[in-house]
């Protein structure tokens, strides 16, 4: 069996409620490494939509992956060069939002 990768759910984050005034959105869930920082939305509302806790699953593997400075810049990089919602990476997240097992061997804590 794969190591779980342990995840912790940050609610009231202001990393996320800067991340939602910027997106002018009510509600926000933000990745940074394998933290998923929460804004206007509780920890049960989110964890009660299964698309949006496999998007931002995606995003954990994604730092993972790629290692945490080096994916903040190529996220940035690509978000810059094609915006949010182009983004290979919020492309490849949106994509995992139907696939269950992205959240293999995923613990939230």
């Amino acid at each position: 069996m794969a190591s779980r990768i342990h995840v912790r759910l940050k609610e009231q984050s202001w990393l996320a409620k800067l991340a939602a005034w910027k997106l002018k959105s009510p509600s926000v869930a933000m990745v940074l490494g394998d933290v998923i920082h929460l804004h206007g939305v509780s920890r049960e509302e989110f964890l009660n939509q299964p698309g949006w806790l496999r998007h931002e699953a995606c995003h954990v593997r994604q730092f993972r992956r790629y290692g945490f400075w080096r994916f903040l810049y190529l996220y940035a990089w690509e978000s810059a060069r094609n915006g949010y919602y182009r983004n290979k990476f919020e492309v490849e997240a949106r994509r995992s939002e139907n696939d269950a097992s992205v959240l293999q061997d995923i613990l939230i804590l």
